[in-house]
């Protein structure tokens, strides 16, 4: 590979002045302020003294379209929601805004410096060619799987007796599973070798190197062993430097490895993304990320590149560090970006853990692979391909071909059998045998990692994190007494139709409670699992009573709220001074705001008494269609899945592994093709519009029931051309040549995005919110060659301008409208900029 030197940017975000011009006067301020505040809220007069929320009835997304117009003004400062939320009246925000201008910044200093990396614009060309090598490299790795399969599946089907047959799987799957283990390996030295710092353009063969070791490392199963010993083996073995005793619980596989550093124990928690790269205005920028000794990296935390933490240091959870942030050794730091703080997240004491219990407990999981899960695995190969004696009939060549009609009907009892077999059995399963592994577990007890008491912890959490059953009964009556069957704590509950969404986690259900007349949108992770580098403690995390969760919250054992609390998106709930109550609270660190407003209480009277009554059983009819219809599709993609094989078994013996590997491929397409085309029937293949309605409304219903039919997103489309074809399918508006690390759009027809636009892993572009019984969705627009950063969220109403980046873990708050050009970060985000810092090594 060669190289050649550039000079390249990090991304240090520092706050954009606020005095643009010379500064203004308070009265000045004021008097301007004033003038634009009546232009967005037309007919109500404000007073300097009046409270923008309670006294003129504003909410958040008229109050974004305040900040949105006082950023056009000449001559006034930038104002950000966090001001507005600071300083809710006039008067009170005039005096901080002339304080912070005559503080920060005098008016004959030079404007802030901006990005000095030029945006990287691969041809079309350029962006088809690698796109067709990255598909010849799947149909070539498919078809030397199918090889492998075949000879394999021949040799274990040769064998004599059920003893002989279980001994060749076993011997096999050994086989199989060294293999797939040891080749992202052997392809990560030979493609690429030791990963340095770079820039590396989009759509170039220095890209598809870049991809296709990235893809083999994710698939490898290997990744499946996260929070074992065997996952710090598997990084080590790929580059990474980590030192003795750590423990790493991220599914988030770190990529650029060689530039990872993490000492002697050292945590970090799940859902941490720490990949060592980033995609950025078109290019992929490689860096490292520096953990010291005794490290603590809480949850659903953002380590971008070029990014340290001394020994001893600690991340709270829901923050980030930025591009250059360096948390000093024994500091603890939260928010996004990152901030010294006070607080304590390192809560367990140590435990004896030897290296022979880290050993032992590698072995057993190994065993529990090559004897359990791979014969398994070989079993049901034989179920698809009918060489079960009770399933024979369904490919029995000499009486009926595989496009005969027999053939149909046999195969579609057959996969409804095996689809409401499977569905039953997960029911029971995940509400029985987790009781019972969870019996010796008790909280507030502090177990070593790796022995008896750990297995049980992550085979308890493993069974009851399902997500394809929490997809079925969520957004709906059902999913409460779902989550009361595997374990949650819910009395006494206010039922409301939409209590929870369709994506919970927790750590331990048995400790997991939620109080009467709370509501939670989708992604809360109950955070009831507390970690060293040698022990844990499970403990009882409780949600109070009449709450609002919205999207994407990481609820921690020790979390202080308390009733009447409204936790908004992303927010990072405080662990430490008062308990909040009848509050609302928002960003990374979290601060107040209004529970809610006079707009978002419209439709309060639909909540009580027989209004509720009649709508929510209104409500409970349309749900238990929509649960039908979702059952129903899925049974009819099983039944495509496996009639595929099925006909492949058929075609086995002219074909050889030919015939696996089309069936593979087809099954692929075919899946993405199934899915798009339930979510477009699913809103009757028409475009979805805003909606500002209660959660009572049929509207709202037929929202949830697209929701429930959304199109899975193949994760082997992530950083290829083809996810933009799967975004056109799903309605979205999507420009040329757009890059998509794995970034999420649940309302696909409501977005629109321009041309060269730079999409990264985890970034979310949500067009709706809900809070409490009120529902809200609008349109949102990329404009060309914009970037998310890592795990950004975008709300409803909101339009990033061409060439706009913001920053990894950034939440941009709904109706916010970001100029053409600008760095915006945090969370909440406002307008940043960047100062060039690093040399890098471009790869051409």
């Amino acid at each position: 590979m060669n190289h050649t030197e550039h000079s390249a940017t990090v991304d240090v975000a520092a706050p954009v002045s606020s005095a643009r011009a010379p500064a203004l006067s308070s009265s000045d301020l004021l008097s301007r302020l004033s003038g634009v505040l009546d232009e967005v809220i037309p007919g109500r007069k404000a007073s300097p003294g009046a409270h923008f929320f309670d006294d003129l009835g504003a909410d958040s997304l008229v109050m974004a379209h305040f900040c949105a117009r006082v950023r056009k003004q000449q001559y006034l400062p930038t104002v950000s929601m966090k001001d507005i939320y600071r300083h809710p009246t006039l008067d009170g925000l005039a005096r901080a805004l002339a304080d912070t201008a005559s503080e920060e910044m005098p008016a004959s200093a030079p404007p802030a410096p901006v990005d000095t990396v030029a945006p990287y614009r691969a041809s079309t060309r350029s962006y088809v060619v690698c796109g067709a090598l990255q598909l010849l490299s799947f149909l070539t790795y498919a078809y030397a799987s199918a090889l492998v399969i075949a000879f394999g599946y021949d040799w274990v089907a040769a064998g004599s007796g059920a003893l002989s047959s279980y001994l060749r799987a076993v011997t096999f799957g050994s086989a199989l599973f060294a293999g797939v283990c040891v080749l992202p390996i052997v392809a990560k030295w030979v493609l690429v070798g030791r990963w340095t710092p770079r820039r590396i353009p989009l759509w170039s063969l220095a890209y598809w190197r870049f991809w296709l070791v990235r893809t083999l490392v994710q698939l490898n199963p290997l990744v499946l062993f996260v929070g074992s010993p065997l996952y710090t083996l598997y990084l080590r073995a790929l580059g990474a430097k980590i030192g003795r005793g750590t423990a790493v619980f991220s599914k988030h596989l770190p990529v650029c490895t060689d530039l990872l550093t993490i000492g002697d124990g050292t945590v970090v928690r799940k859902d941490v993304l720490f990949s060592c790269y980033r995609a950025h205005a078109g290019w992929i920028q490689t860096g490292p990320v520096t953990l010291g000794h005794d490290v603590y990296v809480s949850e659903a935390t953002v380590l971008d590149i070029h990014t340290a933490m001394g020994d001893g240091a600690q991340l709270g959870h829901a923050s980030s560090l930025h591009p250059g942030q360096t948390v000093p050794a024994g500091e603890v730091w939260h928010g996004s970006p990152a901030q010294r703080c006070a607080s304590e997240y390192r809560t367990v004491p140590p435990a004896r853990c030897t290296t022979v219990n880290r050993v032992t407990y590698s072995l057993g999981q190994v065993l529990a692979v090559l004897t359990v899960y791979m014969p398994l695995a070989v079993g049901g190969t034989a179920l698809l391909t009918a060489e079960i004696p009770e399933l024979a009939t369904v490919t029995d060549t000499e009486t009926q071909s595989v496009l005969s009609g027999a053939f149909f009907l046999k195969a579609l009892a057959v996969s409804f059998v095996l689809f409401s077999g499977s569905l039953l059995a997960g029911l029971a399963l995940v509400t029985t045998l987790p009781r019972l592994l969870h019996l010796p577990l008790k909280p507030d007890t502090t177990y070593r990692l790796y022995g008896m008491h750990y297995s049980l912890h992550r085979a308890v959490a493993r069974l009851t994190n399902a997500k394809p059953l929490t997809r079925l009964f969520g957004d709906s009556s059902a999913i409460v007494h779902y989550l009361r069957a595997i374990g949650w704590r819910l009395d006494d509950v206010e039922q409301t139709g939409s209590n929870f969404g369709t994506d919970v986690k927790h750590e331990d259900p048995y400790l997991s409670a939620a109080g009467t007349g709370t509501m939670v949108a989708d992604g809360l992770s109950m955070m009831n699992a507390d970690y060293s580098s040698s022990s844990f403690r499970l403990s009882r995390t409780v949600i109070g009573e009449h709450n609002f969760l919205g999207n994407q919250v990481a609820y921690p054992a020790r979390g202080r709220t308390g009733d009447n609390v409204l936790l908004a998106t992303k927010v990072m709930v405080p662990v430490d001074g008062p308990v909040r109550e009848n509050t609302g609270l928002l960003g990374s660190p979290s601060f107040a705001i209004p529970r809610t407003v006079e707009r978002d209480a419209a439709f309060d009277h639909l909540r009580d008494g027989q209004e509720l009554r009649r709508h929510l059983a209104a409500k409970n009819r349309h749900n238990a269609v929509t649960l039908l219809t979702f059952l129903g599709a899925r049974w009819l993609h099983l039944f495509g899945v496996l009639a595929l094989f099925w006909a492949a078994a058929d075609l086995y013996p002219q074909l050889g592994a030919t015939a696996i590997a089309l069936a593979t491929v087809a099954s692929l397409v075919f899946t993405a093709g199934f899915t798009v085309l339930a979510e477009r029937a699913a809103i009757r293949f028409r475009r979805q519009r805003p909606l500002y309605c209660s959660i009572y409304h049929p509207d709202f219903w037929r929202h949830e029931r697209f929701w429930k039919h959304q199109a899975i997103e193949l994760r082997l489309l992530n950083g290829t051309p083809f996810k933009s074809l799967f975004w056109r399918a799903a309605g979205a508006r999507v420009g040329r040549r757009l890059f998509d690390d794995g970034a999420r759009m649940p309302e696909r027809t409501l977005v629109t995005i321009g041309d060269d636009c730079t999409l990264n892993l985890s970034s979310v572009v949500q067009c709706h919110s809900q809070e409490d019984g009120t529902f809200k969705s609008d349109r949102i627009t990329l404009g060309a060659g914009c970037t998310l950063g890592a795990g950004v969220l975008v709300h409803y109403g909101s339009t990033v301008g061409d060439a706009a980046v913001l920053a990894a873990d950034s939440f941009l708050m709904k109706g916010t409208d970001v100029p053409c050009g600008t760095h915006w970060a945090g969370n909440p985000a406002h307008e940043r900029t960047v100062r060039p810092a690093a040399t890098a090594t471009v790869s051409a």
